[in-house]
């Protein structure tokens, strides 16, 4: 049987990423979130997304990343890999206001 891959959506600096892992659980470290064995698209052509690439920079020799428990949005088990992205929060289409933080007051 496969191991589970997940969807993790969270903040980071003013933007919501959206990665892809085959481990979450909750962290030894008090309040974090453990996320590991990051999954990135390998392309063997021409055709290479930016994203994917921004990201496989930033986390690509990450082992486990722990994430501040009220910086994760949303973990989903899926069934296959989608597109990762990177999105501005204030103006991004799928952004969801996580939990324990207030949303913004309207102008």
């Amino acid at each position: 049987m496969a191991k589970p891959l997940y969807k993790v959506t969270f903040l980071n600096h003013g933007k919501v990423y959206e990665l892809y892992a085959r481990h979450v659980a909750g962290s030894s470290l008090w309040g974090f979130t453990e996320v590991g064995e990051l999954v990135f698209d390998v392309h063997e052509g021409l055709v290479v997304d930016p994203t994917e690439e921004r990201l496989r920079d930033e986390f690509g020799a990450t082992r486990v990343l722990h994430l501040p428990m009220q910086s994760i949005v949303r973990v989903e088990e899926v069934e296959r890999k989608g597109q990762s992205a990177i999105r501005d929060a204030a103006t991004g289409e799928k952004v969801v206001t996580p939990f324990p933080m207030p949303a913004k007051p309207p102008r």
